[in-house]
């Protein structure tokens, strides 16, 4: 071999070697993973996330801020900030979208994410707790603006976080009047949704609600619980010195005054009764003290839905409820002989200071109309003696068709959930969503 050709050869072979090293090091080099930190960072309208200490099941645990319109038919109004939490547990498993009617109390499991240990996207209710605008324009705290929010974040979520799992949304009371709201407007949003002990009014104060109050249970379990509101008018004055010494003590207010307050409570003691499935051995005997009359109603009803402090916490619930979503009011008849009337007490006072609005009977009546005819895959759960359960959802004949199912607990109350049943019912419950989250 001449030298010229030896000196090629040698440059051929390390010109070979070095393309080959170049090449296997491209190949291994590894793809760097996106967290799921750097995926929820990626989403246009998250202005905060906080990953925080896990809980429950879930690996990751994130508090979450999304910037929302305060009126999504108008941009020009600006953007609140709503409060979110994820619980990441795989990519793949289902995600379980509750939907708060209030504020949000725990970032725990709930019963769904619980079961199926799944991920669970928790989204604050609009002007509840953390996500409340200092100002608050009240025609915007709409069922509309509510599940626009809604959708927003759960399209968004899905779209970075999970493409290919299915979602399934779930409400308890208010969060289940929310559940119903959200599914109407955005019915292909979610794929499935649980709905726990929520109301469908179809008026402000829906008269639905007397006649239950007046056909729940037996009528001597009945005639117990009007017993005791007729003692507390009985001890009206002795029981009012002691809501003024409590008020003094506690510095509570009251809109209407206390004098009122105490009728409002006393009249409110059946509904609270029934609600929360209070036993019927609690209710004092008519020989007690004054003192203990007090402490079992203020048990029943408490504090927290008239005093003023509480109704400006709850103000979006009582704007909510006195334009679109409904509530009731109390039935004075059967005590005119201590109040003097027979008008029907109301809630106009929960107004925002300044104030007040019409009720809008359009928007149940499209709720109702969607789960009469188009609405599928909705699971409801209610308690029988719960006072919510007047105004329970009613499906139609057509609903089976449609994957609408409602499954009534016996003398179940406001607590009433899945694992409230026994285990055949319960079997029979999961059996369908099975169906939900797996196809």
């Amino acid at each position: 071999m001449k030298p010229s050709h030896f000196i090629y050869t040698i440059l051929f072979i390390v010109t070979f070697f070095s393309c080959k090293t170049t090449q296997n090091v491209a190949v291994t080099t590894p793809i760097k993973e996106v967290s799921n930190f750097e995926r929820l960072a990626s989403i246009p309208n998250i202005v905060s996330i906080e990953k925080k200490q896990p809980t429950s099941h879930f690996d990751e645990n994130y508090e979450i801020w999304f910037e929302q319109p305060i009126d999504h038919n108008d941009p020009s109004k600006g953007t609140f900030k709503q409060r979110v939490f994820l619980g990441f547990e795989n990519a793949n498993l289902p995600v379980i979208v509750e939907l708060r009617g209030y504020g949000i109390g725990s970032e725990r499991a709930g019963e769904l994410a619980a079961h199926y240990k799944a991920n669970q996207l928790t989204i604050e209710h609009r002007y509840f707790n953390n996500s409340r605008p200092v100002t608050i324009d009240w025609n915007t705290l709409t069922i509309e603006n509510a599940a626009k929010d809604q959708a927003n974040i759960i399209t968004t979520i899905r779209n970075a976080m999970y493409p290919d799992a299915k979602f399934i949304s779930t409400g308890i009371s208010k969060g289940c009047q929310t559940t119903m709201a959200h599914r109407r407007f955005f019915p292909n949003n979610v794929d499935a949704s649980v709905c726990y002990v929520g109301p469908l009014n179809y008026k402000r104060e829906d008269p639905r609600v007397y006649e239950f109050l007046k056909t729940v249970a037996t009528k001597e379990d009945r005639n117990k619980v009007k017993a005791f509101q007729n003692l507390c008018f009985e001890n009206r004055a002795a029981l009012l010195q002691l809501m003024k010494n409590e008020a003094q003590q506690k510095s509570m207010n009251w809109e209407f005054g206390v004098e009122k307050a105490i009728d409002y409570t006393i009249l409110e003691y059946s509904f609270a009764f029934w609600q929360w499935g209070i036993p019927l051995s609690s209710i004092p005997a008519s020989d007690v003290s004054v003192a203990q009359i007090y402490k079992h109603l203020i048990d029943v009803v408490g504090y927290g839905f008239f005093e003023q402090k509480a109704v400006e916490d709850l103000q979006p619930y009582f704007w909510a409820a006195l334009t679109q979503q409904g509530i009731y009011g109390y039935e004075t008849a059967p005590f005119k002989n201590y109040l003097n009337t027979e008008e029907i007490y109301k809630f106009d006072w929960a107004f925002p200071d300044g104030i007040s609005k019409a009720y809008d009977l359009k928007p149940m009546q499209d709720i109702k109309s969607y789960l009469d005819n188009s609405a599928e895959k909705i699971l409801f759960i209610y308690g029988e003696y719960d006072a919510w359960s007047a105004t329970a959802v009613e499906l139609s004949d057509s609903a089976k068709n449609r994957a609408l199912y409602k499954f009534v607990k016996p003398k179940g109350d406001h607590r009433t959930r899945i694992r409230s049943f026994s285990q055949n019912t319960q079997q029979s419950i999961y059996d369908i969503i099975d169906e939900w989250v797996q196809n």
